[in-house]
């Protein structure tokens, strides 16, 4: 089957051709046809399979056979807005519209915090008919009176079980009281939770159901495997492996923003080149570490969870496991970064005495054994004990146990780094209670807590990334550059901002 016989018209086949892909993954042979119905629909499929383009696709078809909308002012009114949990995946959504609509007179535009709010509201009042946008900025905007979704046709919640995990259900339901109650809802997720499957029978009118694959499963493009290894001997191990098999574009996840700063440190002290890139970073910082990391110039990207959201990249070859995740499927979803549109890719878990329990947690999941490798000249002490995560500091540049979902409670074992500021009421790791901050606020967010997609803390949640394309399908575009339309923006302190009181942690603009 071909993009031809999907019902979809010349100029977005051309787009498509012109992208050098030519048969349709079975996610997006699935969904194209479902969208151009104009019905709801509830899609899943694992990562790295097109969702994409499964959902984009269908939708620029939509609007462009349709007469626009004028707004109050006489301006194009947003008819599609997709809402995506963080800013690098927005990013990469919106890349897409732009690219698979280039020969298309529709316009899109992408809203996220983390930078100036300004040049959005420009992008508005100029006239957008698609609108990607993270919950939070979304929200902002609503508030502010700067958008007009009175005319919206379609919404997309995109990764809407990592959505859910990150705590922007209140959120979402904010936005969804504001909308027109007659539209296309299109729901997409990397698995269908019970929470999931409230939330599409709340929100879908008899959706045609769509999944491509078996829930929690990993790829077979991906050959798995476990060092074991004791725990400070981890970052030399790490080391070993990347200059013994000349390793190049490696994804590596820790468990803490903490861990992944340190960890990057020593790379770069033993001669890789390593950046780090989470939630307390600057948008500009992970824009740059992001572009150099799909560009080959950067050698190693350590991540946290939530920052790795938007890393697509063809043809990654390596994603290793420093840590271990908390919650099993985030381990799926980890190691989804490789093996992406059909090619292949090797995922590495280093683990310790610690983390037995969570790779048993991890087998039990995927309904398989990983195969283990002891290296030599690295073989684990067969009488350590194992430690508890949530109370060991920072031992191999690890990190310690974020709490699972539900518990606020600040993490251990940071190692002295530098905090976000504290709300008051809310007690450090030691369980004294800490002095509301002296800090000036940041203008113009209203006293409103952060939202967005980063979360101040890193707690581990069930991740799913959106995929792009099976072989010789559409992709997402690579730019290198997740921030474009909001470029020379001016960048927001991440620290949390007082006002309502936080909800599932504290989350970034």
């Amino acid at each position: 089957m071909s993009f031809d016989s999907l019902g979809l018209s010349e100029p977005l086949v051309r787009a498509v051709h012109e992208l050098g892909y030519t048969t349709p993954t079975p996610i997006q042979t699935q969904a194209i046809p479902a969208v151009l119905n104009g019905g709801d629909l509830l899609a899943g499929a694992q990562t790295g399979t097109g969702k994409t383009a499964g959902f984009t696709l269908p939708i620029l078809q939509r609007l462009n056979s349709m007469p626009p909308h004028a707004s109050a002012s006489g301006k194009r009114a947003v008819r599609a807005l997709i809402l995506t949990p963080t800013r690098e995946l927005a990013a990469q959504v919106e890349e897409s519209v732009r690219a698979y609509g280039k020969y298309l007179k529709l316009k899109s535009t992408v809203m996220f915090g983390g930078v100036g709010i300004n040049p959005q509201i420009g992008a508005l009042r100029s006239g957008v008919d698609i609108v990607v946008a993270t919950p939070g900025r979304l929200l902002d905007h609503m508030q502010q009176k700067t958008i007009d979704l009175s005319h919206l046709e379609i919404l997309v919640l995109d990764e809407a079980d990592r959505m859910l995990d990150m705590g922007f259900i209140h959120d979402i339901k904010r936005v969804l009281a504001k909308l027109p109650p007659k539209r296309q809802n299109l729901l997409f997720s990397a698995t269908f939770s019970d929470e999931i499957k409230t939330l599409a029978d709340n929100l879908l009118d008899s959706p045609a159901l769509i999944e491509v694959a078996r829930r929690n499963t990993t790829a077979e493009t991906v050959a798995q495997k476990i060092h074991p290894v004791d725990r400070d001997k981890k970052r030399e191990l790490l080391t070993h492996l990347i200059k013994q098999h000349n390793w190049f574009q490696v994804l590596v996840f820790t468990r803490t923003k903490h861990g992944a700063n340190r960890l990057a440190e020593q790379l770069t002290k033993d001669g890789i080149s390593a950046l780090a890139i989470h939630g307390n970073k600057s948008q500009s910082a992970r824009t740059r570490a992001l572009a150099e990391f799909k560009d080959g110039t950067l050698q190693v990207l350590v991540a946290t969870d939530i920052a790795a959201r938007g890393i697509d990249i063809d043809q990654l070859p390596h994603v290793v496991n420093f840590d271990l995740p908390n919650v099993p499927e985030d381990y799926v979803h980890r190691i989804g970064r490789t093996g992406r549109a059909g090619a292949t890719g090797e995922a590495i878990s280093l683990v310790c005495v610690d983390e037995l329990q969570l790779l048993k947690d991890i087998e039990k999941l995927i309904k398989r054994p990983v195969p283990q490798e002891v290296i030599a000249g690295f073989e684990p002490d067969p009488t350590a004990k194992p430690e508890p995560i949530l109370r060991r500091g920072q031992g191999g540049g690890g990190g310690g146990r974020s709490p699972r979902q539900g518990q606020g409670a600040p993490k251990a074992g940071n190692g002295g780094a530098a905090k976000p500021a504290q709300r008051s009421g809310h007690r450090p790791a030691n369980g004294q209670q800490q002095p509301k901050p002296q800090a000036a606020k940041p203008a113009g967010n209203g006293g409103q807590p952060r939202r967005d997609g980063q979360r101040q803390d890193d707690r581990p949640r069930a991740i799913a990334h959106e995929g792009s394309g099976a072989q010789h399908a559409p992709r997402k575009p690579q730019s290198g550059n997740p921030g474009a339309l909001l470029g020379g923006a001016k960048s927001r302190n991440d620290s949390p901002r007082g006002g309502n009181p936080a909800r599932s942690g504290q989350r970034g603009r």
